[in-house]
């Protein structure tokens, strides 16, 4: 996997797939309503929040040209998206097939970042300089402030980048250490597992029946964080198992407070001061205490 990362369509790609996804996502109503039976509580929500209301139905009586649209393309973004990610050059070295996907996933969620954040400097404007806030902003940040934690949550599994405490484990014999790493991994799985089985009937409820949130918005973040909470946490469990196999064989790494150490900002401090050490200006001890003696 070659170490080039931020061309062009690593963030084209992952923009496309949001715009789909949050469009998906807005018309599900209209999926439900033809797919899983009509409710008119639901057919009302989705007459109020249709944003193309008078595009051509294509399938059924609700989905229409640019619903169909986003339900086809969503998947061929996320393949074109995951077959063209490139590992950037900190990020962790593993590259098996799947994980690709989990740094693809990681991919979006820094677009939704962004997107996050042009949301709530659109408020601030809105509310403190035009005075005008929106309704939806709040709403909408929550919303998306939980996709994030989600997906990064996938994508710190990958990179081994989670909160890990190395006092003893460092010191273990590497038998041992697999033997940890196998009992990690088990207890992540076993939690993944009981998660999903005690909440697939509430989160398919909530689906089914599109649960809003209740605000003035009234956006569906209990229809849809629930349902995501049990998939990014199944595909955590995968990533753990696929980090144990990855790593079985792999050295055996020591973690030293060098480790905090940034080589990068070092290299640009080294240029900043001058190559002795020194710049224009000489910031050694030496010429500090000198400086001051002098003056004294």
């Amino acid at each position: 996997m070659e170490q080039k990362s931020g061309s062009l369509v690593e963030w084209l790609v992952p923009l496309a797939f949001i715009v789909c996804a949050g469009w998906l996502i807005w018309h599900m109503p209209a999926f439900i309503l033809d797919w899983g039976g009509h409710g008119d509580q639901l057919a009302a929500h989705f007459l109020r929040v249709d944003v193309a209301p008078n595009m051509p139905v294509v399938m059924g009586t609700h989905i229409d040209i640019l619903d169909l649209a986003s339900l086809i393309l969503l998947p061929i973004l996320g393949f074109i998206g995951v077959m063209t990610v490139r590992r950037a050059p900190m990020e962790f070295e593993s590259w098996k097939p799947l994980d690709r996907i989990s740094v693809f996933i990681g991919r979006v969620t820094m677009m939704l970042v962004v997107v996050l954040m042009c949301v709530m400097l659109y408020e601030v404007f809105t509310r403190y300089v035009l005075s005008a806030g929106t309704l939806w902003a709040n709403e909408l940040s929550l919303w998306l402030a939980c996709f994030i934690f989600l997906c990064a949550g996938l994508y710190a599994m990958q990179q081994r980048s989670h909160i890990r405490i190395f006092l003893l484990y460092d010191v273990m014999p590497r038998w041992m250490q697999h033997i940890c790493d196998c009992i990690s991994t088990l207890l992540i799985v076993t939690f993944a597992f009981f998660l999903i089985y005690g909440g697939y009937g509430e989160a398919f409820q909530k689906f089914g029946r599109w649960e809003l949130y209740g605000s003035a918005f009234n956006p569906p973040i209990p229809a849809t964080v629930k349902p995501a909470v049990l998939l990014i946490v199944g595909f955590v469990a995968v990533q753990a198992i696929i980090n144990l196999i990855s790593d079985w064989n792999a050295e055996p790494v020591v973690h030293t407070a060098a480790d905090d150490i940034d080589q990068d900002e070092l290299e640009r401090l080294k240029k900043a001061v001058g190559a002795e050490g020194v710049g224009d200006l000489d910031v050694t001890r030496g010429a500090i205490q000198s400086d001051t003696t002098r003056h004294g």
